[in-house]
């Protein structure tokens, strides 16, 4: 076994290679899953209550010289208790801001990122930014470095002979990333393009809750294969967010893994992973007005955002793009090997050495 211990102080449940393969499981955590299953690590989660392989309860591992924490520096204490020895680094997944609550959680734990000389490792540079200003602002920028290391796409994702049907899309993100705003834009591509079709499915913990609409198909919770199987011969992954801004986009980049394309805005990672213009639309005040109204207008008038948004004509750029695409315009996608797993594996190897 590798002497590499990556431990999860804040997951809702218990994970480990078999869900990944049988249940939803969120990016995160299917991220943790594929690179400690790729370095034959040890992984240890402070709810779970039974041992399974590499997978373990909260306990004391000899011979650890690595520790990474998944991203919350408050069990920091935990490491240093357990693991005095062993070199730390802290992943971060979320996004970062000076004023964000993820800061104040580094904030609170600053002099033991800089007695522990803690490594934060970053899923994009677009993140990286945020986390460094973050760095600077807490007054440890000159202890703690910070890197990027990509989430992994599998190996195996490869475009196939799947046939592409023009009237498909498909929305596999976690519900609270622009869910809401994607059924108002699909509902105002109808009108253009009457037999279009919208499945959503659900790769996390996030409760869907009631959707309905024409030409809507809720799968609910998949399975990421099952979901591959969706995204495979779609027109595009349809991903209208800019409410959550990705701070990498692993449906992104695995949907390019299978030659499908995504339009979505230019928020966050968005161009860093897509890198494609063609697939990026710019965010419009428009739809930032949409996102602070459906805050605070009650449920019978939660369409008023989307008139808002409409009369301004947020919605005709995608109208517009989706068009071209049903039309034949749709652009090629292909794995990137930045993302692919046996890459990000020697990264890591190279770090951890």
């Amino acid at each position: 076994m590798s002497p590499v211990l990556f431990y999860d102080p804040v997951c809702q449940q218990p994970y480990d290679t078999r869900t990944l393969r049988t249940q939803a499981l969120g990016g995160t955590e299917a991220t943790l899953v594929r690179v400690a299953d790729a370095l034959d690590a040890w992984v240890i989660q402070h709810n779970r209550s039974e041992d399974w392989q590499r997978y373990r309860r909260p306990q004391r591992l000899t011979g650890i010289t690595d520790v990474i924490v998944n991203r919350d520096s408050r069990a920091l204490p935990y490491v240093q208790q357990h693991y005095p020895q062993a070199r730390v680094y802290l992943w971060l997944h979320d996004r970062f801001h000076p004023r964000a609550r993820r800061a104040r959680w580094l904030a609170a734990t600053a002099p033991l990122l800089r007695a522990s000389r803690v490594t934060a490792l970053c899923v994009s540079d677009w993140q990286r930014r945020g986390v460094e200003a973050t760095l600077h602002s807490i007054g440890v920028a000159d202890a703690v470095r910070a890197l990027t290391l990509y989430n992994p796409v599998d190996d195996t994702l490869q475009p196939d002979d799947t046939a592409v049907d023009p009237e498909q899309l498909v929305f596999f993100s976690s519900p609270n990333k622009g869910l809401h705003f994607a059924l108002d834009v699909f509902s105002e591509l109808r009108r253009a393009l009457p037999r279009l079709r919208l499945t959503v499915g659900n790769p996390g913990y996030k409760q869907l809750g009631r959707i309905s609409g024409a030409g809507v198909e809720v799968l609910g919770a998949l399975p990421q294969l099952r979901m591959l199987g969706h995204v495979r011969g779609a027109l595009c992954t349809f991903a209208p967010n800019f409410l959550i801004p990705e701070t990498f986009g692993l449906v992104y980049a695995e949907s390019h893994a299978l030659g499908t394309p995504v339009l979505t805005y230019d928020c966050g990672a968005a161009a860093e992973v897509v890198a494609d213009p063609r697939q990026l639309l710019p965010v419009r005040a428009a739809a930032r007005c949409y996102e602070s109204a459906v805050g605070w207008l009650p449920l019978p008038w939660r369409r008023a955002p989307a008139r808002v948004a409409g009369a301004a004509g947020v919605f005709d750029e995608w109208v517009e793009r989706i068009r071209d695409w049903h039309r034949g315009s749709r652009p090629q996608a292909a794995p990137d090997p930045r993302f692919r797993l046996s890459a990000i594996r020697e990264q890591w190897l190279r770090l951890l050495s």
